[in-house]
Formats: C-alpha cells, structure tokens, sequence
C-alpha cells in the first residue's frame, strides 16, 4: 500500500481536533472512513502516531516529528491543486488580534481579494495567546499580532509600530487635566482588555514598571465595548491609538496624556517555522505592506472612516 494524501490530511486534521468524530465532520467523511485511514496509516509503517485517552488522541512523539511534514505536504499540495484549477492561489487562513482584525486586516482581506478573484480568506479575529497557540497547531497560514511574543517554532517578522493611550469620558475628572501621574493613575478604576491579549499584555507591564497597581474593575474581550464602558463614565481605559482615533475626532472620548508609562509596541507577522511558506501566503504579506505604505508607526496611516 502507498501512503496517499487522504491518510495525510486525515492524520493532520486529527492532530488538530484530537478526535476522530470531528476530524470526519471537518473533511466531510464518515467516522469509520477517517479511522480506517489513520490505522492503515499507523499499521503500514507499524508506528502508532497517537495515545489514546478514553476518546481523545493524543500525539505521541512520532506523530509529533509527522505533523510538521504532513502540514507542509498538504500546504504544497493546495498550491498544486490552485495551479491546475487555473492560476488560483491556495485558500488561506489569517488569524489577527483585535485591533489589526477590526482596523487593519478587513481592509487588507478586501483588496488581496480584489486582486485576486476566486481566492478565498479565512479571517478569526480572537487575542495574541491564541493566534500563537493555533499556528503551533499548524491550524493558520499567517499571524497578525500585537505587541511580544516568543516561540521557538514560530518566525516573527516586524510589520509596523503602534502605541497605547489612556482615556477616559469628557465628563471624568482626569478629562480637563488631560495628564496624569502615576499616583494618579494608581486611583483610578480601569476598564481594560482580557488576559492573553497583547494590549493587556503591555498595559500590565507598563503598570508594573511604573509602579501602579492598577484597580482593574472590569476586564472586556472587545474594544468597543470598552470604549462604551468608558463613555459611561465607569472607569478609564487603555487601547491602541489606531482604535480611538475617531471617538477622539468625534470628542466621545478624551486622551489623557501618562508621561511615565511606555506604552509603545509593535504589530507583527508570525508563522510557523515548519510550515511552508505558500505562495498565496507571502503575496497576503506583500498586500499588508502595500497597504500600510512607508508609514512606520499606525499613527502615520491614512485610513477610512472607522466610527
């Protein structure tokens, strides 16, 4: 028997899910279909691939040393079948944060598929933990995030520079001042994004180095529902520049300036370093670039109305 591409993606797609049930209902085949390619994967080469844990499979070392192989064949094989299909590029999936999805990567999705009709995106917006966490399971292309990270199995590459602002509602106390020092800051009540997130990420150290400990009242998933909270009067919030731009123009929302936080950071590509690198992948990268121009920092972008 010859290993075929099918047992590959079976094998992969089990990896991700670590259940033959919903490996099956992702590739649109029966439960015994998936179960008779993985054991007559395993029993061919007579290496189990996985440990099984009541009903989860867990990889065991050779799986583990497989995966990055298999993912690679199956990228290079997508990029083959996009060829024949006519030129096409492959389908790819983008994970970005929050900021980048909601400001920047709508905007890049549209044009890369203006460009190139007939290609299609996968965007999941979700925080910077869990873009690393799914392109370590090889379950993204490409990685839109913000702020630092680090992963031996990942590649990061800089894209552009951003920074953090403190706000608050035009009628808070801090709004007629407009700055404030780290005394003050320590007693206000802040509304601010969840853990695992780059923003918070950053908005807690530069806290720490500052000496602050900040009074975390309410702790959001979503930018614009902190910028709500924040328009309530409820507390003061931290979010990138980019985000706040036009609640600032509108005067919905009121900068405050922190001379003693560091609140700068830098928005990133990041991938897999064991996944190769697709065609439709770079291209996706170049119209990121493209886009953004010769500004170095978000501050320096031209971009449409965001409310």
């Amino acid at each position: 028997m010859k290993v075929t591409l099918r047992q590959i993606e079976v094998f992969a797609v089990i990896a991700r899910l670590e259940n033959v049930s919903r490996a099956a209902l992702q590739l649109n085949m029966s439960q015994s279909a998936a179960s008779t390619a993985l054991l007559e994967l395993e029993r061919h080469f007579d290496c189990p691939l996985f440990d099984r844990v009541g009903k989860s499979l867990r990889l065991n070392g050779s799986g583990r040393g497989l995966l990055p192989q298999a993912e690679d064949m199956l990228a290079r094989a997508r990029e083959v079948e996009g060829y024949l299909s006519g030129g096409r590029l492959a389908p790819i999936a983008v994970g970005a944060t929050l900021t980048i999805g909601n400001y920047l990567a709508t905007m890049v999705v549209v044009e890369y598929l203006r460009l190139n009709p007939g290609c299609r995106v996968e965007l999941s917006v979700c925080n910077t933990q869990q873009v690393v966490e799914r392109l370590r399971r090889f379950e993204l292309d490409i990685g839109l995030i913000e702020g630092e990270a680090s992963d031996a199995e990942l590649i990061f590459e800089p894209w552009l520079d951003d920074e953090l602002v403190v706000f608050c509602a035009p009628s808070h106390l801090l709004a007629e001042a407009g700055v404030a020092s780290s005394a003050t800051l320590a007693q206000q009540r802040w509304i601010v994004r969840e853990p695992g997130s780059g923003t918070r990420a950053l908005f807690d150290r530069a806290m720490r180095d500052a000496g602050v400990d900040a009074d975390v009242c309410l702790q959001l998933e979503h930018t614009e529902a902190i910028k709500r909270a924040v328009e309530s009067g409820l507390g003061v919030g931290c979010l990138s520049r980019l985000s706040l731009r036009e609640a600032f123009r509108r005067g919905s929302l009121v900068e405050i300036k922190t001379p003693e936080l560091l609140l700068r950071r830098r928005f990133q590509f990041v991938r897999q370093r064991q996944r190769h690198l697709s065609t439709a992948t770079r291209i996706f990268m170049a119209e990121c670039r493209r886009l953004t121009g010769e500004a170095s920092n978000t501050s320096e972008l031209t971009l449409p109305f965001i409310p």
